[in-house]
């Protein structure tokens, strides 16, 4: 009998919005290759209430909610929860929002491993009812998932502070390792190759878009600072990141093709990661999996993912002193180069990551007596470290 999964906590497949739908993409298709059966549950605003497809293999659950609002997406965690008590296939979770709704899964006996991201309500941006609730739904993941995966060391350790450390494995973030791309795809923005850096995050002061930009600012360095991320309708902290801006700060909006995205990361000469809190971050892997030189914030959590292979700042005279020598010194920036490729090929490379997710799925349901062969190479102490 084929091994089954049920994944969600994600808006649906293929991938349009942030790194839980992009993950769960990659290993849906990774599990249907190698025999598995895979319901993904996506979230419609269409259509009707309950219908079901095929994508590549992989069978989507469609739940229809009014909109995709903060609201209608705990309307639509809800429903999918429903759906999945009629059997005991086990569920991957992306994420703890909510949480608390795994209780009804619990009492069905499905089994439950939810990846509990970052710490979610220590976000400055979230009001302090948004953050009661996150903080509430962090204490009923690791009280009701039969097993956590933290994606960082850094949320490991947070995680054991509630006494879970005995159920956690820490399995990082994967991403594609990008050798090529379109050099056409940079026409539209008037950028050259390797004449331009890079910086791809939301714009909110956590991710120190306004730092990185105003350090860049202060004179010409010969090349470009590309910023990817919506800034249209600007106030308040979008319109002091424009504000600060030089000339050679260029914003090309929020962009979700995948092969501009690549090139853009692919020709860039250095990727700037200001993300302060957090476990491992997509954005960052993606960039690692590119080949950038990075300059990124010095917390535990980027430190990890970059360990020797990155340049750190905690201020902005670190990030002034960052900004010069990786763009002021050719042979500096090919070395931190190859060793962010070195570093990603050690640990984040996706086929790595995703036969570390299913050894705990086979786990979770007693299947390791028959584990593949091709699983040889991956020990469940590569999970659990």
């Amino acid at each position: 009998m084929n091994n089954k999964l049920r994944i969600l906590g994600i808006r649906g497949v293929p991938a349009a919005h942030g790194g839980f739908e992009t993950f769960a993409h990659h290993f849906s298709l990774y599990l249907v290759k190698n025999g598995w059966q895979v319901e993904v549950f996506c979230q419609k605003s269409d259509g009707p209430k309950f219908s079901q497809d095929e994508w590549m293999g992989v069978v989507r659950s469609n739940i229809r909610v009014k909109s995709e609002s903060s609201f209608w997406s705990v309307i639509f965690d809800f429903l999918c929860i429903l759906h999945c008590i009629k059997d005991k296939t086990p569920c991957l979770i992306l994420g703890y929002n909510t949480a608390v709704f795994s209780a009804i899964l619990r009492l069905f006996r499905v089994p439950v491993v939810i990846n509990m991201d970052g710490i979610e309500w220590k976000r400055a941006k979230w009001s302090p009812v948004a953050r009661a609730w996150f903080w509430f739904n962090d204490w009923m993941g690791c009280l009701l998932g039969n097993k956590l995966v933290a994606d960082n060391p850094g949320i490991a350790d947070h995680l054991a502070t509630r006494g879970v450390a005995k159920k956690t494995v820490m399995i990082p973030y994967g991403a594609d390792c990008v050798l090529k791309a379109d050099v056409s795809a940079l026409a539209k923005y008037g950028l050259r190759p390797n004449e331009f850096c890079t910086v791809i995050a939301r714009p909110e002061p956590e991710n120190s878009i306004l730092e990185i930009v105003q350090e860049f600012s202060k004179r010409k360095r010969g090349c470009k600072l590309v910023v990817l991320g919506d800034y249209s309708n600007a106030t308040g902290y979008k319109k002091r990141v424009l504000d600060a801006a030089g000339d050679e700060v260029v914003f090309v909006g929020a962009i979700y093709d995948k092969a501009v995205v690549s090139a853009l990361r692919f020709f860039s000469k250095v990727y700037f990661h200001g993300h302060t809190v957090g476990g491992t971050n997509p954005s960052l892997v993606e960039a690692m999996g590119a080949g950038n030189a990075v300059i990124a914030h010095g917390n535990i959590y980027n430190r990890w993912v970059l360990g020797g292979a990155g340049t750190y700042f905690e201020s902005p005279a670190e990030l002034a002193s960052a900004i010069e020598v990786l763009l002021g010194d050719s042979e500096v920036l090919a070395r931190m180069q190859a060793l962010t490729r070195e570093r990603f090929h050690a640990e984040f490379e996706l086929e790595k990551v995703h036969a570390q997710y299913e050894l705990v799925m086979m786990r979770l349901t007693d299947r390791l007596a028959t584990i593949p062969a091709r699983l040889n190479g991956i020990n469940e102490g590569a999970a659990t470290r």
